[in-house]
């Protein structure tokens, strides 16, 4: 029985091999990773991050659209074609003024035979506002404002 197993898997990790070595025909997209960490960023920080995306086909990738998932997140996709085995990066910008952890995704669509809707993800988390009032510290009062009587 182990023998058989054994067999079956060795000829699984065979196929699985020849069809990674197989040219694709049309366009496909291959992305260096699939998330960015920032770690730890300092509030206002460089929220700046890219991910690089090669064609791995047989004719031109088209990126047609790249999303981020909230307004805090904003990608930036080159729109010329990338030719067979050629590279383009897509800029991700993260608004870091919004203390707290990120865990936000960029969607990419193209023309990808192998994936044309793609998700990337970044994560990481901001550090404090150095400005803001410490937790339970009470609230100042607005200039002019009466201060309750004193």
């Amino acid at each position: 029985m182990k023998k058989v197993l054994l067999s079956l898997a060795l000829v699984i990790g065979m196929i699985s091999y020849v069809s990674a070595q197989t040219p694709v025909s049309g366009a496909a997209i291959t992305i260096d990773k699939e998330v960015h960490d920032y770690g730890e960023v300092p509030f206002g920080g460089d929220g700046t991050c890219e991910f690089k995306v090669t064609n791995t086909g047989s004719e031109d990738l088209i990126i047609s659209k790249c999303k981020g998932s909230c307004g805090c997140t904003v990608p930036k996709c080159d729109p010329n074609p990338i030719k067979p085995t050629e590279s383009s990066i897509i800029t991700v910008k993260y608004d870091t003024k919004r203390p707290g952890p990120i865990n936000k995704s960029v969607t990419i669509n193209s023309n990808a035979g192998n994936e044309p809707v793609k998700v990337v993800r970044i994560k990481g988390n901001v550090g404090p506002d150095p400005n803001a009032a410490p937790a339970g510290a009470p609230e100042k009062a607005p200039a002019g404002a009466p201060n309750g009587g004193n």
